[in-house]
């Protein structure tokens, strides 16, 4: 058994029950935040890449839109939890480490702060998986 195979055991077998109402409330912030970006989507640009329309910035605008919004959707409902993790995790560094920290470490950073509690969240669920109440378990439970 490799390294890979060894953490996602872990991670199945020590999951609280709690974790899976944090990952649900986790999956619904992605959205709602997909939700944001998609009616400003000016302000994504302008975060992203400025006011000139290049290749690299449209793309990563509908990519973080539709990361968000697929992703967080999945997340919720525990289907291929792992995996959306890591389709977030560059999104979330890079809000974490070059878009939000412009602002500082302030208590009225709220973004900042947001970002950093989603990206912790997102490594931890990338560890322990989707949990008990998820569609991966009712999937591995159900099938033929």
């Amino acid at each position: 058994m490799n390294v890979l195979h060894r953490i996602e055991h872990w991670g199945d077998t020590h999951h609280p029950a709690w974790t899976d109402a944090l990952r649900i409330m986790l999956g619904i912030i992605l959205v709602l935040k997909g939700i944001s970006f998609i009616s400003d989507t000016t302000y994504l640009h302008n975060l992203v890449g400025g006011l000139h329309f290049d290749l690299y910035a449209v793309m990563a605008v509908h990519y973080v839109a539709f990361a968000h919004l697929v992703g967080g959707f999945l997340i919720a409902l525990g289907c291929l939890t792992r995996l959306m993790c890591i389709f977030q995790l560059p999104i979330l560094v890079a809000a974490v480490f070059f878009v939000n920290i412009r602002q500082g470490f302030s208590p009225l950073n709220s973004e900042l702060w947001l970002s950093l509690i989603v990206l912790a969240l997102l490594l931890m669920f990338l560890v322990i998986g989707s949990g008990r109440f998820s569609m991966d378990e009712y999937v591995k439970q159900h099938s033929h």
